[in-house]
């Protein structure tokens, strides 16, 4: 058997977060819980872009390196990639609070709508490639946000 490229070795290190996506348990929550710090670090910065930006470039990389990794693991939609619950969890808490009840309600119902996936997520997760994996968190990430955005108009005291 051939030694992956270097390219294959770094689509697999991106499409895994760091090879966060090998956790033995839960890779996904796993996925998810490594956003925090993306998230924590973006908001630092002071620039109200920063997590865009990063949602974007992340999002692209992510299609790119989990087409790479279906194809070194031979699996569709590995579970080892987890770039997705990466960027999905950054669109669930973009330009909220940054307070720890923010985080955890954003992280938990970001899990739900990743596990439930209701529509259209369920549909986008069927395009093709990297683009069915990313897509499917974004749109899970979009209805967490939109839960947790509720949540601070209508009880904001809980969550600051």
């Amino acid at each position: 058997m051939a030694r992956p490229s270097i390219a294959s070795r770094a689509g697999l290190a991106v499409a895994s977060a760091g090879f966060l996506g090998f956790a033995p348990i839960a890779p996904g929550t796993v996925g998810s819980a490594a956003a925090l710090p993306v998230w924590a670090f973006l908001r630092w910065t002071g620039t109200r872009w920063a997590e865009p930006i990063a949602i974007l470039i992340l999002f692209v990389a992510g299609v790119w390196s989990a087409r790479v990794a279906e194809r070194e693991l031979g699996l569709e939609d590995p579970g080892p990639v987890v770039i997705d619950e990466v960027v999905g969890m950054l669109v669930t808490l973009m330009w909220l609070p940054l307070t720890w009840p923010v985080a955890a309600v954003g992280f938990l119902a970001f899990r739900v709508f990743d596990i439930v996936k209701p529509y259209p997520a369920g549909r986008l997760e069927h395009l093709p490639g990297g683009w069915g994996i990313m897509a499917d968190d974004v749109a899970a990430g979009v209805y967490g946000y939109a839960c947790v955005r509720l949540l601070l108009w209508w009880k904001p005291e809980w969550l600051t």
